[in-house]
């Protein structure tokens, strides 16, 4: 059985990237979308290239400026009546030195990624409750399971997430709520492109990490599979994502293997 047929999926960051293809392969399993992001003009696009036009709903938002996702969740209620799902992706990178970052970075890195995150949750979760049932799912990254060089900022941003949303999972278990986060390593996104420097500017490269990283498609795959048996966490990657693994048994080889890893 198809479980996303005629569900309500509510994905963010579905302008691009994994967002995007979220919403392209859920639409062919059947599912009425909420496209957001803070492209307004991409998501109408998106939309118009989706089958069942009329099903899906476009809802820019900005995970920055989160006063308002209260009043969009109601808005998604509205009109169709609950939420089954909400892909929590969107979010933003960065690639600078901790010592050249200045705190207003860290802080809009942290914004974005964590509070404007578990921000729509928040808004989304009393619906959720009142149905006794929904699934939380989660775009961490491989840096929210370490370190790394030129993430400081970002890989803090998503050992935040990891706490919040383990804790959440056991807080919601009873109301039949689930909560999958999924760490993805090197996928072939525009994520370094749009990475924040330490100027706050857009870093504006693609890295060879994405540029030969697995596919968002190959990406999307398995996350779908891993919500469908409802998996409280999905590594996703090529061989990078053994390094999880590694840290974990091998510590001290885990440290010399990271230290050569190239940043980019």
């Amino acid at each position: 059985m198809n479980i996303f047929n005629n569900k309500i999926v509510w994905i963010t960051g579905a302008s691009s990237g994994i967002g995007k293809e979220m919403a392209i392969k859920l639409e062919n399993a059947g599912a009425n979308i909420i496209l957001s992001s803070r492209k307004k003009e991409s998501l109408e696009e998106l939309k118009k290239s989706l089958q069942n036009i009329e099903q899906h709903l476009v809802l820019s938002l900005d995970l920055e400026h989160s006063s308002n996702f209260d009043e969009l969740a109601k808005e998604v209620v509205q009109k169709y009546g609950r939420i089954d799902y909400l892909f929590n992706n969107g979010g933003l990178s960065q690639r600078s030195n901790a010592s050249e970052t200045p705190l207003e970075v860290d802080r809009r890195i942290m914004e974005i990624n964590y509070f404007g995150n578990i921000a729509l949750t928040k808004a989304v979760l009393p619906y959720m409750q009142k149905q006794k049932s929904g699934h939380i799912v989660v775009i961490s990254s491989i840096a929210g399971k370490f370190g790394f060089f030129l993430r400081s900022a970002y890989s803090a941003s998503k050992h935040a997430l990891q706490g919040f949303y383990e804790s959440l999972l056991l807080e919601e278990e009873g109301n039949n709520i689930k909560v999958t986060i999924a760490y993805p390593g090197k996928i072939n996104t525009n994520i370094s492109v749009n990475a924040l420097n330490s100027s706050g500017d857009s870093h504006g490269k693609m890295d060879h990490n994405q540029e030969t990283g697995m596919s968002a498609q190959e990406c999307v795959e398995i996350l779908l599979d891993a919500v469908k048996k409802e998996k409280k966490e999905i590594l996703i990657g090529n061989k990078e994502i053994k390094a999880v693994t590694l840290k974990r048994f091998l510590p001290k080889l885990f440290w010399k293997v990271i230290r050569k890893q190239s940043a980019t």
